[in-house]
């Protein structure tokens, strides 16, 4: 289990942060000690959630869309000015989709490869250097997409395969160096993030095909990040269900897309459909 003691003090940069398992995991970390930065694109959201992350002392919220390298790099100069140091990077900030390529307008893969894949690059770019300092960690929040691929989902499979091969590697070129890297990879997650998926022509879904009642609560994965952050893991999957099919496509990759297929063909509204 995850101790007070390991993030006492930490300084944390949350992507993100606004919902879901960001928010959750500025607020766990919040409640253990750390000093957290909470950023993400709607500052006055940030503003009115982080007093339930921590006093005024210990929380800075930073506006930054991930997809602008400036913004990144400002980002990180705001938190080494206030707290001197970065400890822990969580790239989280993502975005989704649900359409079939064929029908896709290609803005929408731009879209996500700039918030999910290039949002993680920059934020890590210009953290990286305090990272080193600390012998701290960077996180990726995947997805079991990043593994086995979901059909229309074409962006942002693609976005997070890609994030898991710059973390991998990020990792072996800092293999001496003190740098953890932790890839870690919900499964279906109970957020906002259906709602903002985008559609074909890259407008907002508005409303999630699952039963978000049924899935993991935000508070969970952040409580199973913290726990993977304390014991410096190099890859956390997460549900039963997410790593038999991470499991199963490495062994049966075939027989994987069949019952793939089958079980996005079952959603509300599917794309196949």
């Amino acid at each position: 289990m995850r101790t007070e003691q390991y993030f006492k003090d930490k300084v944390i940069i949350v992507t993100g942060a606004s919902s879901g398992i960001g928010l959750a995991s500025a607020r766990l970390f919040g409640s253990l000690g750390a000093k957290v930065v909470m950023a993400a694109r709607s500052y006055d959201k940030l503003l009115s959630l982080s007093p339930s992350v921590g006093s005024p002392e210990n929380v800075l919220c930073v506006r930054c869309d991930v997809s602008a390298e400036s913004e990144c790099r400002t980002m990180v100069e705001e938190t080494v000015a206030r707290f001197g140091r970065i400890d822990i990077l969580v790239n989280n900030a993502g975005l989704s989709m649900r359409a079939m390529f064929k029908d896709l307008d290609l803005k929408v893969i731009h879209s996500l490869m700039d918030v999910n894949f290039w949002g993680t690059v920059n934020c890590t770019k210009y953290a990286l250097p305090y990272l080193l300092q600390a012998k701290g960690q960077v996180v990726g929040v995947i997805s079991i997409a990043g593994y086995s691929a979901l059909p229309a989902r074409t962006g942002y499979s693609s976005s997070k395969y890609a994030i898991r091969g710059f973390l991998d590697t990020l990792r072996i070129e800092h293999l001496k160096d003190g740098l953890g890297v932790l890839v870690f990879a919900p499964g279906y997650t109970s957020s906002n993030v259906r709602n903002a998926a985008l559609t074909a022509d890259g407008s907002a879904q508005g409303e999630t095909p699952l039963d978000e009642g049924k899935l993991m609560s935000a508070e969970e994965c952040a409580e199973r990040l913290a726990v993977g952050l304390e014991k410096r893991k190099s890859e956390l999957i997460l549900t039963g269900l997410g790593k038999a099919t991470v499991v199963a496509h490495r062994l049966f990759p075939r027989l994987t897309d069949r019952l793939t297929y089958k079980f996005i063909a079952r959603e509300k509204d599917s794309p196949f459909k």
